[in-house]
């Protein structure tokens, strides 16, 4: 948007303002003050003139903010554990997790409005579901115009996956950056049965159906058959950072799934510069050719009982189960792959 059209924008709204201001005032004199008689309901009618027209003159904001929007950069957050719909990252603590679903929609929605120009995605996350968080790294990439990921405190394993899909990366000195890694993980109770004197049986059909349930002893094939499906992870994992970093398969290999500061990132190239939010903002500014932007948070509206959503699979995350994609098992804290 030119200097000139912004200011045109803002003329505009002003004048929407101005006109329901006036016309709110104009309707409440009539009826509360050139029609009552006596000096006492006159009184009363100025003042209910002037409440009137002061809520046209609201109404009148809320029209010109909808025909003629100030903002021209949506931001989306990912924060906490990426899980499918959030739920399982609704921690007692009060901290939250982020629903792919809605972060991805929220991404669409913005690409779909005709006043967005650029994306910021901002990422305070240590990571979650491989395909969740391979989502929301879509959502990014198809965006029509400049992408920008944003790490603040931790943006670390699916985070990263995220990040990887925007077309510049900036952090802090401080951020936690990288863990390009993938953990698979099974619960093994099969000597706690035995001890308390419970015999597990499981019946299948397909040898490796029950593969990774949490109360029998594992096998060596069936160990070597669930760390291909981590490698498998892995390598997709290493693929869609190549690809979007455009770094070298080997490089990223070679990082071992460690983090990094922001600093010490900037060094190995998993992030394009250090800086602020404000800095951020002005390289969206500077890639969309305007002095400044405007940004505008975008978020799926939920309702009261999505909010307080939780009960066993919130507990469950709290004590490490619920931050991982199932694979391989009918129960869904069998088996787990996170990233």
């Amino acid at each position: 948007m030119a200097a000139g059209t912004a200011g045109e924008k803002g003329r505009r709204r002003l004048t929407i303002v101005i006109v329901g201001a006036v016309l709110a005032l104009a309707v409440g004199w009539v009826l509360f003050v050139a029609v009552p008689a006596g000096n006492g309901a006159r009184l009363l009618g100025v003042l209910l003139a002037i409440a009137l027209g002061a809520l046209g003159a609201r109404i009148g904001r809320q029209v010109a903010a909808s025909r003629y929007p100030d903002y021209d950069v949506a931001a989306v957050s990912v924060e906490g554990p990426i899980t499918r719909d959030g739920d399982s990252g609704r921690l007692p603590t009060g901290s939250g997790g982020t629903s792919a679903d809605d972060v991805a929609e929220a991404i669409e929605s913005a690409d779909a409005d005709e006043n967005v120009r650029g994306l910021l995605v901002e990422l305070d996350t240590p990571g979650g579901q491989v395909v969740p968080s391979e989502d929301i790294r879509l959502a990014a990439d198809r965006f029509e115009g400049p992408t920008v990921a944003y790490a603040t405190d931790t943006c670390a394993s699916g985070g990263y996956w995220i990040a990887s899909g925007c077309e510049a990366f900036f952090a802090r000195e401080g951020s936690v950056i990288g863990s390009i890694g993938v953990l698979g993980s099974r619960p093994n109770a099969s000597d706690l049965l035995r001890r308390v004197g419970i015999d597990y049986e499981q019946f299948t059909a397909g040898e490796y159906k029950d593969a990774g349930a949490p109360f029998k002893e594992i096998g060596d094939d069936e160990r070597a058959y669930l760390q291909g499906l981590v490698d498998d992870f892995y390598e997709q994992f290493v693929e869609r950072v190549a690809a979007g970093r455009d770094l070298d398969r080997a490089t990223i290999r070679e990082t071992e799934a460690r983090v990094f500061l922001g600093t010490e990132a900037l060094d190995h190239g998993l992030i394009d510069a250090i800086g602020t939010r404000e800095d951020v903002e002005a390289h969206l500014a500077e890639e969309l050719g305007r002095e400044s932007v405007t940004v505008e948070p975008f978020e799926p509206d939920r309702s009261v009982a999505e909010r307080l959503r939780g009960g066993t699979r919130a507990t469950a995350f709290a004590f490490g189960a619920g931050i991982a994609s199932v694979l391989g098992s009918e129960e869904e804290d069998d088996l787990q792959f996170r990233v």
